[in-house]
């Protein structure tokens, strides 16, 4: 199959992720079919495309004809095996709950044609163990979205162990064909790229909370008035939601090794703050919407060195150059897309210098947690007198 073959998406799901999908394929000309398992949750989705274009079309970022035409290719039904039967890609965009996916995929795979290719949005769950439910997991990808879809450029396409290459660069290419930008996931790690990597710092300022090292509003002072990050961490947390955040780094402390999960996320998930979402988390939201903590303030942000920050996801993302996973290119482009953040951080390594990053993961792993010791790949850039911008070449030439 070819990316002109692709005439008809179906979207599984249309909920917070799948309507913003369903909305993205429609828009870019596709007929799509948006699918979920009660009436009233596609009219919800249905209502919310609306309302999104409606917006769209009020800020003259489209035109009211792209406004007919992506309703006009858009369909909605709750008999799934009818929406997908001529399907040539399913997305699906339904619950992280393993069972469930792979109970849907095994279904997907009888009612969808045998040329659809099958991917999934997860955020963090594997590929490959999605698509063991599948008599053919090498056309099942993964095809990971950001929030909210239609604002985000950014996609993960990632490859289960079986994915074949023809059909993960064919997703690739039609992700940028819908007016996204695509990275490529070469393997199926915990997390992939973005998750991947940011999960463990925000996991490790978790961590130094249980230890009472530091107040919530001292890390996140910091991280937004001396680097520039808009929701800073916890703040961030909030924002996606601290169940979300809790759920995929309670899978990755389970696949990989030494990983201890912050009790302050769990605590707050047993009590039901979760975020903005229900107007308390770590920080408060009495409008319901996100806006920066009045308790941030740049007098706090002396307090707390934002190099603990970023040396723990250099770390990791050293790791995942050192794997292969992805390029150094594609990772800080995922980084930066997918977080807002003006410096990917293997650019922010290159300029501090790997040594002085090495320097902070040292005391990071002898102050509060071993497992942050340096990469073996930081090491061996040092000692092949790569250092960064100093030295000519780090992750990058200069």
């Amino acid at each position: 199959m070819k990316v002109e073959d692709i005439k008809h998406v179906a979207v599984l799901g249309s909920g917070l992720m799948g309507h913003g999908i369903a909305q993205t394929f429609a828009t870019a000309g596709y007929k799509t079919t948006m699918i979920d398992i009660k009436e009233e949750f596609v009219q919800a989705g249905l209502e919310k495309i609306k309302w999104s274009l409606g917006k769209l079309l009020e800020k003259a970022r489209i035109t009211q004809v792209v406004y007919d035409t992506t309703l006009a290719n858009l369909s909605t039904t709750i008999d799934r095996a009818a929406g997908v039967k001529d399907a040539d890609l399913v997305v699906e965009a339904i619950p992280e709950i393993m069972d469930l996916k792979q109970k849907v995929f095994a279904g997907l795979e009888k009612e969808a044609p045998p040329r659809a290719i099958l991917a999934t949005n997860t955020s963090s769950l594997p590929i490959s163990e999605i698509a063991q439910s599948t008599e053919h997991p090498e056309k099942v990808v993964g095809m990971h979205f950001f929030s909210p879809v239609v604002r985000m450029d950014i996609v993960e396409i990632i490859k289960g162990n079986k994915t074949t290459d023809d059909v993960a660069q064919l997703i690739f290419d039609l992700t940028r064909k819908i007016g996204k930008e695509p990275v490529m996931c070469n393997k199926d790690i915990p997390g992939f790229i973005a998750n991947g990597v940011m999960m463990f710092p925000l996991n490790f300022v978790g961590q130094l909370i249980d230890q009472d090292k530091f107040k919530i509003e001292e890390i996140d002072s910091a991280l937004h008035f001396n680097i520039g990050m808009r929701m800073a961490v916890f703040g961030l947390i909030d924002f996606v939601g601290i169940d979300v955040t809790y759920n995929i780094l309670k899978f990755m402390t389970t696949r990989i090794k030494g990983m201890t999960l912050a009790k302050c996320l769990e605590d707050r998930v047993k009590r039901g703050d979760l975020g903005v979402k229900t107007g308390k988390g770590f920080y408060e939201y009495p409008t319901g919407r996100w806006t920066v903590p009045p308790s941030w303030s740049p007098s706090l942000a002396g307090k707390f060195d934002p190099q603990f920050v970023t040396s723990v996801a250099i770390n990791r993302a050293a790791a995942l150059v050192d794997e292969e996973v992805a390029t150094p290119a594609d990772i800080d482009k995922t980084l930066k897309l997918g977080f807002n953040l003006p410096l990917g951080m293997l650019e922010i390594a290159d300029s501090l210098g790997i040594d002085t990053v090495i320097e902070k993961l040292e005391e990071i792993a002898k102050e509060y947690d071993p497992f942050y010791t340096p990469h073996a790949y930081l090491r061996k850039l040092v000692k092949d007198g790569k250092l960064g911008r100093k030295s000519g070449e780090g992750f990058f030439k200069y």
